[in-house]
């Protein structure tokens, strides 16, 4: 669920949104690990993601009940996978001026 709705949301953004080069697995990890990251389209906040060492995760949707999982690095991207659903979700970070943007699978 999780997957479909952002990938929903990132498919509205510009492609020009993502013209930087994306950031490594550890270049991911040295920046989150530690950091609670607030995952937001058009301004408005729908989720929060904790990562925690050993490349642990705690995510929430906006109001909804926290589910631990992890992530790990796959073909240059960042996948997520959660005790509710294995079902693996992967990402390519970018860092920009206002801190990390993300675009679902490929």
């Amino acid at each position: 669920m999780r997957a479909l709705l952002l990938s929903c949301l990132l498919a509205a953004l510009p492609a020009a949104g993502f013209a930087e080069e994306p950031i490594s697995a550890a270049e991911f990890e040295a920046y989150a690990t530690g950091k609670t990251l607030s995952y937001a389209v058009g301004g408005q906040v729908y989720g929060a993601e904790q990562y925690l060492p050993g490349r642990r995760v705690l995510w929430a949707f906006k109001g909804e009940e926290c589910n631990y999982g992890r992530w790990y690095e796959e073909d240059g991207k960042v996948c997520f996978v959660y005790e509710h659903d294995a079902t693996p979700q992967c990402w390519t970070f970018y860092r920009g001026a206002e801190g990390l943007r993300a675009r679902f699978g490929d």
